[in-house]
């Protein structure tokens, strides 16, 4: 097993049980660290209601929220028209936004809080939710950043999203919904959520590729999915993967 794997495996096995908004903090507390990065937000925004979970400093959580910096904060403002994952600060970046938004990156910086990447992950009905690890340093190449996690911030930020709403807000009979999911369909969108291919799945299950599509597309209709990534999103949300 590559470094990381070893990442993603200790995320994944950690997070599993996780069931209280301090211990979702300190998994990925600990994830940040490994990947190098000083700071992690997770935010999502559900019409005018927050829910924060962070390793930022409280002081600046606090100040960020009773000045209402969510509608001001370009990162966030970006993660809402986004889908792939994007960097921001970091050595060589123009400034950003109006004067106002320049002044919040300002701000933001004293509290240590320079450079990262984003992972937007869009709901329906308008909600969406933003995944980040952030760094204090100034010089960062964050084009790099992007270049060497991508892949890894992409899942980390799906499964936070999905088990956070899978064990704090969301009643045990929504869990029922997705019963009606075969095994075989549960089980070809437990290995997509593990960044295996169609291909590589068939290889695994020992079926015919087509059948895999097959699987996941029943999956996804099942789910009122519109994506098969948002299947796979719904369906950790949901517990039904776990």
């Amino acid at each position: 097993m590559n470094p990381v794997e070893s990442i993603f495996q200790e995320f994944i096995d950690s997070i599993q049980t996780a069931s209280e908004a301090v211990e979702f903090e300190r998994v990925a507390t600990r994830l940040t660290e490994r990947l190098g990065f000083q700071r992690f937000a997770y935010l999502r925004l559900t019409g005018d209601t927050p829910t924060l979970i962070s390793s930022y400093p409280k002081s600046w959580t606090s100040r960020y929220f009773q000045l209402g910096y969510q509608q001001l904060d370009p990162v966030v403002r970006r993660a809402r028209v986004e889908h792939a994952l994007f960097s921001w600060g970091g050595g060589g970046s123009a400034p950003v936004g109006n004067r106002e938004q320049r002044r919040f990156f300002d701000e933001a910086a004293t509290f240590g809080i320079r450079s990262g990447v984003t992972m937007p992950i869009r709901g329906g009905f308008g909600r969406m939710a933003a995944f980040t690890l952030a760094t204090d340093d100034r010089d960062v190449q964050t084009e790099r950043l992007v270049a060497d996690w991508k892949d890894l911030v992409h899942l980390v930020g799906l499964y936070f999203h999905s088990h956070v709403a899978a064990r704090l807000d969301v009643p045990s009979t929504d869990k029922l919904a997705g019963s009606e999911l075969t095994q075989r369909e549960r089980q070809c969108l437990a290995w997509i959520a593990q960044g295996k291919t169609a291909a590589d799945i068939a290889v695994l299950v020992q079926i015919a590729p087509r059948t895999v599509v097959f699987h996941l597309e029943n999956a996804r209709r099942k789910l009122g999915a519109a994506s098969i990534a948002q299947c796979v999103a719904e369906a950790l949300r949901r517990g039904l993967l776990s």
